[in-house]
């Protein structure tokens, strides 16, 4: 199964990725860790444009042809890159869920990006302007939503799995 987690920087994506992988034992492919890799490799500078995307992809399938779950996180702000991720499972003959994750109240998540820490050494951070201005596109298809908004990760983990099961994926792997 592939599972592709989308949403604006700052939405909780990352954290929900994270604990969902541990909780199915799934592998996580995030694409801001590809992405730094290719800054530091001296090969592009921010923005890389599709160059992490598509090493992501490619990754995605390779993992899935082995019989992996994949959870594919990134902003997947357009349609042409929800495609392509769906074109990733599809082509390995597995079951894709799309997961759009928001934070519904602005001023938590305004204040979740004013007071993260990064990470991945050196990948810039946006602030809450470059949030608002970024290119993002509603989906125009069927999707899971969750809203991270007034809930701690676990109780948004609990709410992914739920909807997870009800679509007919993501029950626990061996851990």
């Amino acid at each position: 199964m592939l599972i592709v987690i989308g949403g604006l920087p700052g939405t909780g994506k990352t954290t929900l990725a994270r604990l969902l992988a541990a909780h199915i034992g799934a592998v996580h492919l995030r694409v801001d860790t590809i992405e730094q890799a290719i800054v530091r490799s001296g090969l592009a500078r921010h923005p890389v444009g599709p160059a992490g995307y598509t090493v992501g992809y490619a990754l995605a399938a390779e993992h899935l042809q082995q019989g992996l779950t994949v959870i594919a996180e990134s902003v997947n702000p357009l349609a042409v890159t929800r495609d392509a991720w769906r074109e990733a499972g599809t082509g390995a003959g597995v079951r894709v869920v799309e997961v759009e994750v928001i934070c519904s109240d602005p001023a938590e998540h305004r204040h979740r990006l004013a007071t993260r820490s990064c990470d991945i050494p050196g990948l810039p951070q946006p602030d809450w302007q470059e949030v608002l201005d970024r290119e993002y596109k509603p989906w125009g298809r069927e999707h899971v939503v969750v809203d991270t908004a007034g809930q701690d990760p676990r109780e948004s983990l609990e709410s992914l799995v739920h909807r997870l099961g009800e679509s007919g994926g993501a029950e626990p792997g061996p851990r």
